[in-house]
């Protein structure tokens, strides 16, 4: 049974910058906490916050994610050195943050998963930016979060941006197959 973070997102240890990995270790706490969750809960709540969807795990859905940008960064800088800019544990921050303002979109009560007042005004990518904001987070790594999504058209993304919404839209287009 996991019992801290970690053991539901190992990625968290691919972040060299310690202080960088204790910030998006706190974001995701403090996302936690305002949402009612915890890690034995998140660990069976399907990605989509939806009770009876059959999909992936929240954190499982995170997990892949930043696996997926991982290899994609190593597979780049592989092939093209530092021609892009890169930073990784920017791209890896930010997959491990771009969806953590669900946490308080929704809400873990009374033994269900519940929207919460949040859900009706604004998306995870506004919630999680202003999360992220609230701990100091790096610009860069805001970046990432304020613009993985459609919200982000309007936007020049960044590098690591542009690699988080490819590998999303890779594992969400995807999943949609079987269904």
């Amino acid at each position: 049974m996991p019992n801290k973070l970690t053991d539901i997102l190992p990625e968290l240890e691919a972040i060299q910058d310690h202080n960088l990995r204790k910030l998006v270790q706190t974001v995701w706490e403090d996302a936690m906490e305002i949402g009612g969750w915890t890690i034995e809960i998140l660990e069976h709540t399907p990605n989509s916050f939806v009770p009876d969807d059959e999909g992936v795990s929240f954190p499982q859905h995170v997990s892949t994610i930043s696996r997926l940008c991982m290899a994609v960064e190593e597979v780049l800088r592989d092939a093209h050195g530092d021609l892009y800019d890169i930073n990784r544990d920017t791209l890896i921050a930010g997959a491990l943050l771009v969806d953590i303002g669900k946490l308080i979109e929704f809400r873990w009560a009374d033994g269900e998963i519940q929207q919460a007042e949040h859900y009706q005004h604004l998306r995870h990518p506004f919630t999680g930016y202003g999360l992220c904001f609230k701990h100091n987070v790096p610009e860069p790594v805001l970046h990432v979060v304020a613009s993985h999504s459609l919200e982000g058209d309007i936007f020049e993304r960044r590098p690591e941006s542009i690699i988080f919404r490819h590998a999303e839209l890779t594992d969400y287009e995807l999943s949609q197959l079987g269904s």
